[in-house]
């Protein structure tokens, strides 16, 4: 049964009923990655966030159309509106062409999030493939008056904007107090306001990255795609927006203004809803602040904050052990922690596996109290879930049902005493939750060629001591698992059976 969802929405600045525009159907657009590096601990926090949206809007039974974007094309240095297009420096940093550097990253992200075990959107818009759609996007606000050509670049006006609308209604930002506030960067005196932005740049003569346009040869303003894309895959209007909380303001803001300002006359999206960021000793982590850690370095272990490697399900959990609203302050110690909850976790699906329910409970009365007691568990389960999506909260109820499941494998709790209804609605939703909400997967523990040496010096004892009964088992059992022993003048070894 379709449960109520409660969503924190930025816009309106409250939690709020979630109710789709054309339910069961569900349209949203995440900002995916700007692909000029390897993704990092803060890419990972954004991704599993809206992971688990995703999972858990699908899991109610929506249908859902996730969009997340590439950028590879008019993300400047510093967001601002003059500097380097970052794929560009670091195409000249590494002589390539700027889309090799894109391919390549793109790539690296993909296999990241695949360990992490983040579920690809269904459509994944490259900037570089919707020219046509952010030109026609820039007539339209240039037709209704909100925008103005200097020099073949192309700003919105924001003053002129704000006098019907409201700039800053989604990171409650004061015009007034930016215009104060915004310094005169080189390059920027051809804007009527510092506050204004690039909708379209004209490329100078060394800028490799351009296409044609009406007002000149260039490239999009970085804030101009998510609102083209988004409106050409999920329409004028859609249910929810989500990205980093650094993205709120200016992104997201002049999303906002350009979706209003053309012919779309809206706020884009109903919801728009931010993850928080990851910190390191309370300073937040980022690339251009220098200490953030690659998700590669996670897993290898090969950074100098990094006591060891972790893997992807230990960083996923570390992830989620916390509301996505809230901070989360990276050390080794929670890393530890997380570990360990994660590690409880799959302790946990490997005992319900081996729990079954007797074949006949038919002259025993179950527990009504206990039953009561534990379909209550289960429903907890999915309280945290429906607040807010805050796993935390629902990483906490599990571990409550895991303390009752453990009872019944240790006998602590009699079978006998739960309804078969109750076996079966505790082994459903601890599993549901763990592996397709929350996406957690048992991962591999050890090296199996150490493993299967091991295996291999007991069956090599085994021979010595003429003990053939266990010799032949050793060899049953592994050929089961289509690995064959290989007896050699030279020694044993093993091979995969061809």
């Amino acid at each position: 049964m379709q449960q109520e969802l409660n969503l924190y929405n930025t816009l309106s600045r409250k939690k709020e009923v979630f109710e789709p525009l054309h339910a069961p159907f569900v349209g949203m657009y995440v900002c995916g990655p700007t692909v000029y590096g390897e993704p990092h601990l803060g890419h990972a926090r954004s991704a599993v966030t809206f992971d688990v949206l995703y999972r858990y809007l699908k899991n109610q039974g929506y249908k859902v159309r996730y969009v997340r974007n590439v950028t590879d094309v008019g993300h400047l240095e510093n967001d601002a509106d003059e500097g380097e297009d970052k794929i560009q420096k670091k195409a000249k940093l590494e002589h390539l062409e700027p889309m090799e550097v894109v391919s390549h990253y793109t790539n690296i992200y993909h296999q990241e999030m695949e360990k992490l075990n983040v579920l690809r959107p269904d459509i994944e818009p490259r900037a570089s493939g919707h020219i046509i759609e952010q030109v026609e996007m820039i007539q339209e606000i240039l037709d209704n008056g909100f925008a103005y050509e200097v020099n073949g670049s192309v700003y919105f006006d924001v003053e002129k904007y704000n006098k019907d609308n409201n700039y800053g209604k989604l990171s409650g930002r004061n015009i007034e107090d930016l215009i104060g506030n915004t310094r005169t960067l080189d390059g920027q005196a051809e804007k009527r306001s510092p506050v204004d932005f690039a909708l379209w740049k004209k490329a100078s003569p060394s800028h490799i990255m351009r296409w044609p346009s009406p007002w000149s040869d260039g490239f999009p303003g970085w804030h101009l795609e998510c609102s083209a894309m988004s409106r050409k895959y999920l329409g004028t209007t859609f249910d929810i927006h989500g990205g980093g909380l650094d993205l709120m303001f200016p992104h997201h803001e002049c999303e906002i203004a350009q979706s209003q300002a053309s012919s779309s006359h809206t706020d884009a999206a109903r919801y728009w809803i931010h993850n928080n960021m990851i910190t390191v000793n309370g300073q937040k982590m980022g690339k251009s602040l220098g200490n953030f850690i690659n998700l590669s370095e996670l897993f290898s272990g090969n950074h100098e904050m990094l006591e060891q490697a972790y893997s992807p399900m230990t960083i996923r959990f570390f992830i989620l052990q916390a509301h996505y609203r809230s901070t989360l302050d990276f050390s080794n110690e929670a890393l530890q922690a997380a570990r360990k909850g994660y590690t409880k976790l799959m302790n946990g699906l490997r005992v319900l596996k081996k729990l079954t329910y007797p074949a006949d409970t038919s002259t025993i009365e179950p527990d009504v109290k206990l039953n009561e007691e534990l379909l209550k568990l289960t429903q907890d389960c999915f309280r945290g879930l429906n607040d807010d999506l805050n796993t935390a909260r629902t990483i906490a109820s599990l571990f409550n049902l895991l303390k009752k499941i453990n009872s019944l494998y240790l006998g602590q709790i009699p079978m006998e005493q739960l309804a078969r209804g109750t076996f079966d609605t505790i082994r459903d939703t601890y599993q549901e939750l763990v592996l397709q909400v929350l996406g957690l997967q048992e991962e591999p523990v050890g090296d199996m060629e150490e493993v299967l040496n091991l295996v291999l010096n007991f069956y090599r004892e085994a021979k010595e001591q003429k003990a053939y009964d266990k010799v032949d088992t050793i060899r049953a059992e592994l050929k089961k698992q289509g690995i064959v022993i290989k007896d050699m003048k030279t020694g044993i070894d093993w091979a995969y059976e061809e």
